[in-house]
């Protein structure tokens, strides 16, 4: 997380203080790249982190707990602080104030935060350990597990790519679609904290493939008719877009199971699921873009549709090291580290 700190910074202080004032488009596009590591190598340090200290039995709490201040952040304050911001001090001025947002959270997430990674859990950094992460794939339940993060993203990271040209079609205006898109996110991070309690109650398994599985694809295709059937209503498509706010957010026990499938290698693991994730964000464009013009919206809703029924199918092979040798949920619930519950 530190490291991620130095090279946001210095990829901050490249890219606003030198590229942009001078629109050089070379130094803007290295120095952006290494502002870049910064962010997912601090966010995914950081899980991986509650993933190592948080108790099993409210781990999906925690994981919940991240990914609402992280969608709080991005999606809502982000925006928000920026539109307000932008007219006073100017784009690159909010850009550094971004920099200085990063330093105070690095100063409370490193320095401040006192909790110790246990120490067998701490590897030692060279080839081998970072080979460990392509090693994994070998195993079935992590390649399964890296296809079922891959699925979880393509709505969130598809729907913006063609749902306003699609809405625009019936009346939709892109402020209108705007606000939806934002109250989804504002809804999502309610969820995310919502569905990380209830998968520590009900199971991971069980949340990740009924409501973000079944019940996102059967979200997804109520978008597709529902501009057909109501027309014009900002308020009823809002409420129902919502909806995949609410079920997208049914993947966030994923991020606590992901480790317990390695326990010998949790960072390894958790590099997997980010693999995962940054797989969405080519794989949800890609498809919108082969299909949306040739077949219409519905070809593209119905395909993410049967992907998160995939992912539903495949999360119950998604069993843990002690689960498939056999441990009962008695024994599991006496060891120091028990493996969670479907």
């Amino acid at each position: 997380m530190t490291a991620a700190t130095v090279a946001f910074t210095v990829g901050s202080i490249g890219f606003i203080g030198v590229g942009v004032p001078t629109l050089n488009w070379p130094v803007m596009l290295v120095f952006y790249a290494v502002r870049g590591i910064g962010y997912p190598l601090f966010a995914y340090s950081f899980l991986t982190w509650i993933n190592y200290s948080a108790p099993l039995r409210n781990r999906g709490l925690a994981v919940g707990w991240f990914w609402f201040m992280f969608s709080l952040g991005l999606s809502v304050i982000g925006p928000f602080y920026s539109s307000v911001t932008i007219p006073v001090i100017g784009h690159i001025g909010v850009l550094w104030t971004g920099l200085a947002f990063v330093l105070v959270g690095t100063v409370v997430a490193v320095m401040l935060n006192r909790d110790q990674i246990p120490a067998h859990e701490i590897h030692d950094l060279s080839a081998g350990e970072l080979l460990k992460a392509v090693t994994l794939l070998r195993r079935p339940r992590i390649s399964i597990g890296l296809v079922v993060k891959t699925v979880n993203g393509l709505g969130q990271y598809g729907l913006a790519v063609f749902m306003p040209i699609y809405l625009a079609s019936f009346g939709y205006s892109t402020t209108e679609w705007l606000r939806m898109w934002s109250a989804v996110f504002t809804v999502a991070i309610f969820a995310n904290l919502f569905f990380g309690y209830v998968g520590d109650r009900v199971g991971w398994r069980n949340t990740i493939q009924w409501v973000g599985g079944v019940a996102y694809a059967v979200v997804l295709v109520a978008v597709y008719y529902a501009p057909e059937v109501i027309g014009h209503n900002p308020a009823l498509m809002t409420v129902i877009i919502c909806m995949c706010g609410v079920t997208m957010a049914g993947y966030v026990p994923l991020s606590a199971l992901f480790p317990m499938l390695a326990p010998d290698n949790k960072g390894a693991a958790m590099s997997i699921l980010n693999l995962g994730a940054g797989l969405s964000t080519f794989a949800a464009p890609a498809i919108a873009g082969l299909l949306f013009d040739r077949f219409g919206a519905g070809a593209v809703l119905f395909t993410y549709a049967g992907f998160y029924l995939l992912s539903a199918v495949l999360t119950p092979f998604l069993k843990t090291p002690d689960e498939l040798a056999g441990r009962t949920r008695n024994e599991m619930s006496l060891a120091p580290e028990p493996s969670q519950p479907a």
